[in-house]
């Protein structure tokens, strides 16, 4: 999450930082001509009268961008196999046997199942300051929460962790993405790459950069939030929305 809280403050928080056809402009003067001149102009390029032709730049644009549609639809994508098809794809090739080994790790092959989808929990997060035991706050599955999940102090230094297991098939690209609000207005919006993690029995851990707080009276108060973690394809895993506390000093533990 990220957060800059009105002009008085650049800080940030919990992450928040934060078809083929060519159109054309036409232009048409109508006047009275004689049959010669009708017949003069039927041949030669247009002049004063009939319709002109002129490609405008934004005409264009779309022109490329449908060109761009088409082509995206002409990709044809190979055919997917579960992990386990993939370890038992050229196995009596050394070469390839050594490569695969080091592209996935230390896969658990128990967490190996039969389907593409990969399976993605997140288990917890941490909020980690220097000086301080780290809260530790634990994900309900459902992403729904009650209350006010865990308050911050004004100008501290602090970062996010957050530990998850991956399942079944490799996550490729998994993002997180923080939307903040106060007082029903947007603040601030972050996103950040985890990575790509083949399925193992121990969770990972990844842990964010550390940012500060922001303090004054504008800065302190109650806000809202929504988190996501999605992958490449924009399957999503996990969204909570969920309400924290900026307050001149942590709450006693």
């Amino acid at each position: 999450m990220s957060l800059a809280v009105g002009a008085a403050s650049s800080t940030k928080i919990m992450g928040f930082d934060e078809q083929s056809n060519e159109e054309v402009s036409e232009t048409k003067t109508i006047g009275k001509t004689s049959p010669g001149e009708e017949e003069e102009h039927h041949h030669d390029a247009p002049k004063s009268g009939g319709i002109s032709r002129h490609a405008s730049e934004s005409s264009i644009c779309a022109t490329e961008e449908e060109e761009e549609e088409d082509e995206e639809r002409k990709i044809e994508l190979g055919p997917q196999y579960t992990l386990k098809e993939q370890l038992e794809k050229d196995k009596d090739d050394e070469s390839l046997r050594r490569w695969k080994e080091q592209l996935l790790g230390s896969v658990d092959f128990n967490s190996v199942g039969e389907s593409l989808d990969p399976e993605v929990k997140i288990l917890s997060l941490a909020i980690k300051s220097p000086g301080r035991s780290d809260i530790v706050l634990s994900i309900p599955e459902d992403g729904n929460l009650k209350g006010t999940w865990f308050t911050l102090k004004e100008g501290s230094r602090y970062s996010l962790q957050f530990t998850f297991l991956v399942g079944n098939n490799i996550v490729s690209g998994l993002k997180y993405t923080n939307t903040v609000w106060k007082t029903g207005v947007k603040v601030d919006s972050a996103k950040e790459m985890l990575g790509t993690f083949s399925p193992q029995a121990e969770p990972y851990t990844h842990e964010m950069p550390e940012e500060t707080t922001p303090s004054g009276m504008f800065a302190r108060g109650s806000y809202s939030a929504r988190s996501k973690f999605v992958d490449d394809d924009n399957k999503c895993y996990l969204e909570i929305n969920y309400t924290f506390d900026i307050r001149k000093e942590w709450l006693s533990t």
